[in-house]
C-alpha cells in the first residue's frame, strides 16, 4: 500500500513543469557537445582523483575529449556506489538509450558516438529541456555580462556579486566595472553606489530575478559608516590588493550592505550561499578544492535579516550540520527562506533528513525545495529526479501515513515547494522610479526599458504623472490638482467653440499684382514722402539752438506742419 502511494505521488510531482532556480549553465552553450562535458563535471573528476587517479591524467594540456572520457571511464569503478555515478547512468539511459548497469571499457565508445550524434542537433538544448520537463533555468551571470544573445525567459539572468564584494581591490575588476557601467570609481562612495545601481538597472532590465553571492564562513555583514567606508575605498583604490586587510573587510561589508539596499529598492531576492572555504585542498582538481566549515553560524547575519525585513533571503548552507539552524531562522524570520540542498548536502541521506526537518517545521510557502546547481542541461533531470523520489517518500511516510493526509493534499504540498514557491519568491522583476523605494514599480513587461547598452529610441511617458513623480523630476513649481485634467478638457472645449468655422479671407498677400486681390486695398496712412527710410533718417542730431537730440525732419514735410508739430 505504502509503495503504491509513494509511486502515485512521485508520478504526480514528476509531471510538474519546473523552473530550476540555480544553475551555472552557459546560455550560449547550455547543453553538452560530447560525453567529455558530462564526465568533466567536477563531481566525477574530484571523485576519480580522490580514488587514486593522478591529477595530471585528468587535466593534461591538449588532451582530446575522447581520450579524457576513456581515461575517466577506466577509473570510475571505485565510485559506482555514489549518487553522482547514478546521475551519469540515468543521463545515458534517458537521453542516449543506454541499457547497461555501468559504463566501462566494453561499452563507453558506443555511448560516446550516440551522445555525440545527438548533441550535434541544433535543437538539442530544447530537446533536453522538454524531456526533462523543465520550463526555464536560472543562470549565474558575471556582473559585467552583457546578457545578450539568448532568451531571457528560458535562461533567466541572475546577478552574481562575489567579485564585487571580495575582489574589487583587483585592478582588473575595477576596469571591468568601469567598462560595463561607464562610471569610473573616483574614490567617492557616490561613484561606487552609482556603479552598483547601474548594474541593477542593467540586470533587472534584462529580466534578472535574483542577486546572489557565495560567502565564506567568517564573513559577517555589518553596516559600515560613510567615513570608514570612504577611507577603505580610497585605500583599496590606491594600494589595490596590498591595502591593509582591515580596509578590505570594511569595503566588502559596505559593498555587501549596498547590494542589500539595492535588492530592497528593486524588489530582488538576495540569494545567500553560506559556508564555503575556498582552496582547502590546493592540489585538488579544478573545482575540487573547496570544503565547508562547521564554524559557520547564521547568527552572523542577524543584523542583515533585521535591517531588511522586505528583502527575501533564500539561504543555502553547504553542510547538513547547519540545516537545523537554517530551519530555526526560517521558523522565526519572515524574510528567511530555505533554499535547496547544496553541494556536500546534496546526497540522498542528507536530503531526506534535511527535507523532512524543513517540511515539519517551516511554513510551506517559505521553502525552495531544490535546485540542480548544474553546469550542463543534461544534469538537471537526474538531480531533480533524485530529489523527487526522496520527496515522494517523505510525503508518503510523514504526511499520508502518519498525519492522515490524502494523496491529493500531499501532492499539493509537493507542488508548492517544487514550483509555486519559485514563482512567488523569485517574481518577475520591475524597475523602481528614480528615487523611489520600490513601492510603486513599473512592470518591465508593460514598459519600454532603456538601458545604456540599448539601441532603443522609444520611451513611454506617463500622461498623468503622480505628485511623487513630479517631485522626483525636480519640478516642484508644478502642482497637479485633482481636477486638473477635467479643467484642461473644459478649457480646450471653450477655445474650440470660439474658433471661426471659416478662416478670414485676406487674399493673396504674396502676389505683386494687387489688382487681383479680392479684399480691400491696404493704403498708407500718410504720404510715402512723410518718412524716408535710410541710414541718415535713423541718426539723431543736436538742435543748433537747444542742443536737444532730434531725428532729422524732411524739409517738405516741415513746411506743411503746423507750429509745434515735430
Amino acid at each position: 500500500m505504502t509503495d503504491t502511494v509513494r509511486e502515485s505521488i512521485y508520478e504526480a510531482i514528476a509531471s510538474i513543469r519546473l523552473i530550476d532556480p540555480h544553475t551555472h549553465i552557459n546560455p550560449h552553450a547550455p547543453a553538452s557537445n560530447t560525453l567529455a562535458d558530462l564526465l568533466g563535471y567536477h563531481y566525477y573528476t574530484e571523485l576519480a582523483h580522490s580514488a587514486g587517479m593522478p591529477k595530471d591524467q585528468i587535466q593534461e594540456d591538449g588532451i582530446s575529449h575522447r581520450e579524457l572520457v576513456r581515461r575517466l571511464v577506466t577509473n570510475l569503478s571505485p565510485i559506482e556506489n555514489t549518487a553522482q555515478y547514478r546521475w551519469l547512468i540515468e543521463i545515458c539511459r534517458k537521453f542516449f538509450g543506454f541499457t547497461g548497469e555501468r559504463l566501462d571499457e566494453s561499452n563507453w565508445e558506443d555511448v560516446y558516438e550516440t551522445a555525440e550524434a545527438q548533441m550535434k542537433l541544433a535543437e538539442w538544448p530544447q530537446m533536453v529541456l522538454d524531456q526533462s520537463n523543465v520550463e526555464a533555468v536560472f543562470l549565474t551571470n558575471d556582473f559585467d555580462d552583457d546578457l545578450e544573445g539568448f532568451d531571457c525567459n528560458t535562461y533567466i539572468p541572475c546577478l552574481r556579486t562575489d567579485e564585487l564584494v571580495f575582489h574589487l581591490a583587483k585592478r582588473q575588476t575595477q576596469e571591468r566595472l568601469a567598462v560595463c557601467t561607464g562610471i569610473e570609481l573616483d574614490g567617492s562612495l557616490s561613484s561606487l553606489r552609482e556603479s552598483l545601481r547601474q548594474r541593477f538597472d542593467h540586470f533587472v532590465g534584462h529580466g534578472a530575478r535574483a542577486c546572489a553571492i557565495s560567502l565564506p564562513p567568517d564573513f559577517e555583514p555589518l553596516q559600515i559608516s560613510d567615513g570608514r567606508a570612504a577611507t577603505a575605498l580610497s585605500e583599496v583604490l590606491l594600494k589595490g590588493t596590498m591595502a591593509d586587510q582591515s580596509h578590505h573587510i570594511a569595503l566588502s561589508r559596505r559593498i555587501f550592505w549596498t547590494l542589500a539596499e539595492l535588492c530592497d529598492e528593486y524588489g530582488l531576492p538576495f540569494d545567500l550561499m553560506i559556508g564555503v572555504n575556498r582552496g582547502v585542498y590546493p592540489d585538488g582538481v579544478f573545482q575540487g578544492q573547496d570544503l565547508y566549515d562547521s564554524r559557520v553560524s547564521l547568527i552572523q547575519y542577524r543584523e542583515l535579516f533585521n535591517a531588511f525585513p522586505q528583502v527575501k533571503f533564500p539561504i543555502s548552507v553547504l553542510a547538513s550540520v547547519t540545516n537545523q539552524e537554517l530551519v530555526s531562522y526560517a521558523w522565526i524570520f519572515p524574510n528567511v527562506v530555505t533554499n535547496g540542498h547544496w553541494w556536500y548536502s546534496n546526497t540522498p541521506s542528507f536530503i531526506a533528513r534535511d527535507a523532512t526537518a524543513r517540511l515539519e517545521a517551516v511554513p510551506q510557502t517559505k521553502q525552495i525545495a531544490y535546485y540542480s546547481d548544474a553546469y550542463k542541461l543534461e544534469f538537471v533531470w537526474p538531480k531533480f529526479d533524485m530529489y523527487r523520489r526522496i520527496l515522494s517518500g517523505v510525503l508518503t511516510d510523514h504526511f499520508v501515513k502518519e498525519n492522515g493526509w490524502s494523496e491529493e493534499r500531499a501532492i499539493e504540498l509537493g507542488r508548492q515547494v517544487l514550483r509555486d514557491n519559485v514563482d512567488e519568491v523569485f517574481p518577475r522583476p520591475s524597475l523602481p522610479l528614480d528615487g523611489d523605494t520600490g513601492q510603486d514599480n513599473f512592470d518591465t513587461e508593460n514598459i519600454t526599458v532603456l538601458n545604456d547598452d540599448s539601441n532603443n529610441t522609444e520611451e513611454e511617458l506617463d500622461p498623468l504623472p503622480s505628485h511623487d513623480e513630479i517631485q522626483s523630476a525636480d519640478a516642484d513649481d508644478i502642482q497637479l490638482l485633482d481636477d486638473s485634467i477635467e479643467q484642461i478638457r473644459s478649457d480646450s472645449d471653450e477655445i474650440a467653440s470660439n474658433i471661426d468655422p471659416e478662416p478670414l479671407d485676406v487674399g493673396d498677400i504674396l502676389s505683386e499684382d494687387t489688382d487681383e486681390s479680392p479684399g480691400p486695398q491696404i493704403r498708407m496712412l500718410r504720404s510715402d514722402d512723410s518718412f524716408e527710410l535710410g541710414e541718415e533718417s535713423l541718426r539723431v542730431h543736436p538742435d543748433p539752438v537747444t542742443g536737444e537730440l532730434k531725428f532729422p525732419v524732411n524739409k517738405d514735410s516741415e513746411e506743411e506742419s503746423e507750429p509745434g508739430e515735430t
